[in-house]
C-alpha cells in the first residue's frame, strides 16, 4: 500500500484506468455470452466500427462487436497513432464527444497540444479506457479477443463463426445487417464484394500512376517515456542494424545539413513526457503489402515492422543519445511493448454505390456529381501518402493535390449488389488517392457513424441499406450534432447549425472552399448579406416554375424580399406566419423590412419555410423528381 501512496500520479491514473478497462473485460468474458442473433453484426472495434455500435445502439438496434483485441480505438488506440490528423475546426459527432472527453482528462485543449504534428495528442491506453466508457450503452456488446472464422449468408442477414480467447469452441453469431469494419476489408472480400488494391487506372481516376498493387508504408508505433535524468533504457541492439538506416531521420527542410533529433521526438510528443514514434522520414514506417494474406501470413509477415520500429527505437537511444527514452511499460498489455496492431493506412476497397475521386472533392460545387449533398462524414486533411520504404512505388506529388474540406458521400459505404452490408473503415468506395485523407482517425469515426445510423434504420424499416431515405439518415446524424457540411465557421452548439447543414446540403447556400496547408478549409460565412441572384439561382433546380425577381445586380438579400421571395416559392408563409417565426427567434432585430440579412439568417428562413430536405436526392445527389412530404 505504501508503495502504491509513492507512486506519480500519471502511474496512479495509468492503473485506475487500466482497472477499468480489466473490468469491462471480465463482464463481457462472465456475464455475457454471445446472442445468437442481433440487429447489427460489426466486425471489427477499430474506429470505424467502435462508432458504428455507438450510433447503431443509440438508434435503438442490438448491436455486437467482434474485436480481436481487448482494446477499443483500432488506430486511434491499439494501433497506438494517439495523434488526430485532421478535422480539428469541424469535430462534430462522436469524434467532437471523443475529443471533448480526452479535453476533460486532461485539463482543456492546450493539455492535449503536446507535439507539433497535432492539436489532440493523448496516451493510447487513456483513448482506449474513454471509448470503453463512452461505449457503454444500451443495446451495445463488445465481443473482445474475439476472431470471426466463418461468413455464410442467410435468409435474413449474415452469420458468423466466431472463436473467444484463442478456445477451439465456436459461437455462431447471425447480423441482421452486417457492417465490415475491419482493417483489410476481410468481412467484403468474403462476402462477395468486388474489390481494388492498389493505385488507380488513369480511366477512372485520372490521377493515378496506373494499375498495380502497391499500397502505402504501414507503420507498427511504439510508444517512449522519459524515464528521467540518468535513466539508460537503451534495449539489445536489434538483428541487421545499421546506422545508415535512419541517419536522415532528424533533417528537415529548414536544416538540411544539421540535425534537430528533439524536434523530430516533439514531433508526436504524449501528455506526461511520452513519445509516439510514428515517423515516415527515415523512420519506422515499413512496405508490407499483406492485405490478402492469413492471419498466419500476416504475423509472420508484420514482425518486419516491429524490427524496423525496435531498430528504430535503438537508433534514438544509442546513436542519438536519448537512452532516457525508454518502451513506456504503463501503455500496451503486450510483452514487447509496442501497439497491439501495426497501423495500416490502406486495405480492400470495395466497387459501392459511388466511388469517390479527387474530381469529387476538387468540383464539390461544379463537378458532374453533386455528392456534396449526400454527404455524411467529415475530412479536411490533404491528399498524404506514404512511399518512402518501396523504391517501386511511382513518384506522386500526393501533396501537391489541392483540394478543400469535403463530405464523404453516403454510397460509398454502400455495396452495389450484396445485400445486408455496409462498408466501413478505410474499406469504402473511394480512389486510392483520395485514401490518402479519407483514411483518417476523425473521417473514420465519421464514417463509422454513419454506417451504424444507416445500418440501424435499415433494421427498423426492414429495408436494405440501398434503399435507405438518404436525407433521413443525414438528418439523423444531425440530431447527435454529426455534421454532414464541412463549415469551420459553423459550430455545433451555434443556434442555426441543424439549418446550416440542411441547407448546406440542399445546395441553396454554398460554402466556399480553400486548399491551405495540411488543413483545408470550408467557410460558411453565417454573418455575411447574400446576393439575391445567387440565391436564386442555386434555388432554380428545386423550384424552377419560380424565378424570383433579383433586382439590380448586386443587390443584398433584405427581409421584406425574403419574405416576398420565400411566399412565392410556398403560399402557406404567410405574412403572419413568417413575421411571428422571424420575431420568435430573431427579437432582438430591429428595421426588420429593410435591414440586409446575414446568411444565417437566410438560411434558418429558408430551412424553416421550404424544408429542402424535403425534396429527396438519389446517391449521386441528384434531385428526384417527386416531393415528399418532410
Amino acid at each position: 500500500m505504501l508503495q502504491f501512496l509513492k507512486k506519480s500520479a500519471a502511474m496512479k491514473t495509468f492503473l485506475l484506468l487500466n482497472l477499468i478497462s480489466f473490468l469491462f473485460l471480465i463482464t463481457n468474458c462472465f456475464s455475457q455470452q454471445l446472442p445468437a442473433k442481433v440487429d447489427v453484426l460489426i466486425i471489427g472495434g477499430g474506429s470505424s466500427g467502435t462508432a458504428a455500435g455507438m450510433q447503431a445502439a443509440r438508434e435503438g438496434a442490438s448491436v455486437l462487436i467482434i474485436e480481436e483485441t481487448s482494446w477499443l480505438g483500432g488506430m486511434l488506440t491499439a494501433a497506438g497513432v494517439a495523434a488526430v490528423d485532421g478535422n480539428h475546426n469541424i469535430a462534430f459527432g462522436i469524434w467532437g464527444e471523443f475529443r471533448q472527453k480526452l479535453r476533460n482528462h486532461y485539463g482543456g485543449a492546450s493539455a492535449l497540444a503536446t507535439g507539433w504534428v497535432s492539436n489532440t495528442l493523448f496516451e493510447p491506453h487513456v483513448g482506449d479506457s474513454l471509448l470503453k466508457v463512452m461505449a457503454d450503452i444500451p443495446g451495445l456488446q463488445i465481443s473482445y479477443n474475439s476472431r470471426w472464422e466463418k461468413l455464410t449468408k442467410t435468409q435474413n442477414g449474415w452469420q458468423v463463426t466466431v472463436s473467444k480467447d484463442g478456445s477451439k469452441r465456436k459461437t455462431k453469431v447471425e447480423g441482421t445487417i452486417i457492417i465490415d469494419a475491419t482493417e483489410y476489408g476481410d468481412i467484403l472480400a468474403s462476402a462477395g464484394v468486388p474489390y481494388e488494391i492498389g493505385m488507380d487506372d488513369p480511366a477512372v481516376e485520372p490521377l493515378g500512376p496506373g494499375r498495380n498493387d502497391i499500397i502505402q508504408d504501414l507503420t507498427w508505433v511504439a510508444i517512449l517515456k522519459d524515464f528521467g535524468e540518468g535513466a539508460d533504457k537503451t534495449i539489445p541492439k536489434p538483428a541487421n542494424y545499421k546506422t545508415e538506416e535512419f541517419s536522415a531521420s532528424c533533417m528537415s527542410e529548414e536544416n538540411l545539413v544539421g540535425l534537430d533529433c528533439q524536434k523530430m521526438l516533439d514531433y508526436g510528443k504524449l501528455p506526461n513526457n511520452k513519445y509516439m514514434l510514428n515517423w515516415p522520414n527515415s523512420g519506422n514506417d515499413a512496405y508490407i503489402n499483406v492485405i490478402e494474406a492469413t492471419a498466419e501470413e500476416r504475423a509472420a509477415a508484420l514482425e518486419e515492422a516491429k524490427q524496423t520500429t525496435l531498430r528504430f527505437i535503438y537508433f534514438i537511444q544509442h546513436d542519438l543519445g536519448f537512452k532516457h527514452l525508454g518502451i513506456a511499460d504503463d501503455e500496451f498489455p503486450t510483452k514487447d511493448g509496442l501497439a497491439l496492431i501495426p497501423y495500416n493506412r490502406e486495405s480492400r476497397r470495395a466497387e459501392t454505390l459511388v466511388h469517390l475521386t479527387v474530381a469529387d472533392l476538387a468540383n464539390q460545387y461544379t463537378g458532374q456529381r453533386p455528392l456534396y449533398r449526400t454527404g455524411i462524414a467529415l475530412g479536411d486533411y490533404p491528399i498524404d501518402h506514404h512511399h518512402t520504404k518501396n523504391l517501386d512505388s511511382p513518384k506522386i506529388e500526393f501533396i501537391e493535390i489541392k483540394i478543400p474540406s469535403y463530405n464523404v458521400p453516403i454510397g460509398s459505404l454502400i455495396p452495389k449488389k450484396v445485400e445486408n452490408l455496409i462498408i466501413a473503415e478505410k474499406n469504402i468506395g473511394v480512389s486510392n488517392i483520395v485514401n490518402g485523407s479519407t483514411r483518417l482517425q476523425p473521417v473514420v469515426l465519421g464514417i463509422g457513424q454513419a454506417a451504424g445510423t444507416i445500418a440501424a434504420h435499415a433494421v427498423k424499416e426492414n429495408i436494405q441499406p440501398r434503399e435507405v431515405s438518404i436525407r433521413s439518415i443525414q438528418q439523423a446524424l444531425l440530431e447527435y450534432n454529426a455534421g454532414i457540411m464541412p463549415f469551420m465557421d459553423v459550430s455545433a452548439d451555434d443556434p442555426q447549425f441543424k439549418a446550416i447543414h440542411r441547407v448546406g446540403a440542399a445546395g441553396w447556400l454554398e460554402g466556399v472552399g480553400i486548399a491551405y496547408k495540411w488543413a483545408n478549409q470550408t467557410w460558411f460565412y453565417p454573418n455575411l448579406a447574400m446576393n439575391r441572384y445567387d440565391l436564386v439561382e442555386a434555388m432554380e433546380p428545386y423550384f424552377p416554375e419560380v424565378l424570383g425577381e433579383v433586382g439590380e445586380s448586386g443587390d443584398l438579400i433584405t427581409y421584406k424580399w425574403l419574405q416576398t421571395y420565400v411566399e412565392s416559392l410556398n403560399p402557406n408563409a404567410t405574412n403572419d406566419s413568417f413575421a411571428k417565426e422571424w420575431e420568435n427567434t430573431f427579437a432582438a432585430l430591429p428595421e426588420l423590412d429593410t435591414m440586409q440579412l446575414y446568411r444565417r439568417h437566410i438560411a434558418a428562413m429558408l430551412d424553416h419555410f421550404l424544408s429542402p430536405f424535403s425534396f429527396d436526392i438519389d446517391f449521386e445527389g441528384h434531385i428526384k423528381p417527386t416531393k415528399e412530404a418532410k
